[in-house]
């Protein structure tokens, strides 16, 4: 497949349902580690982490709680058809 085993670049919606955050992840071909950049869309705290790749994938923003789920691309567009 080539470098890498999974790669998405997403859009973060708050709990007031704004577009304010951001979420990158990356898992490389030979690594169970996912490196991530997200921007929290509740506090817009800016980090880089590394932990276990896993589905379901989510992050937990170390300033303020917030729990950053990244759900398959393929279940969100089908939420997203239904309203």
């Amino acid at each position: 497949m080539g470098k890498y085993r999974y790669i998405t670049n997403r859009t973060l919606v708050s709990k007031s349902g704004e577009e304010r955050g951001r979420i990158r992840v990356i898992v490389r071909a030979n690594s169970d580690i996912a490196e991530v950049d997200y921007k929290c869309p509740e506090c817009l705290h800016e980090e880089h982490v590394e932990k276990p790749w896993k589905r379901p994938f989510s992050v937990k923003c170390s300033k303020c709680g917030f729990l950053i789920r990244l759900p398959r691309l393929k279940d969100e567009i089908k939420r997203e058809k239904r309203v």
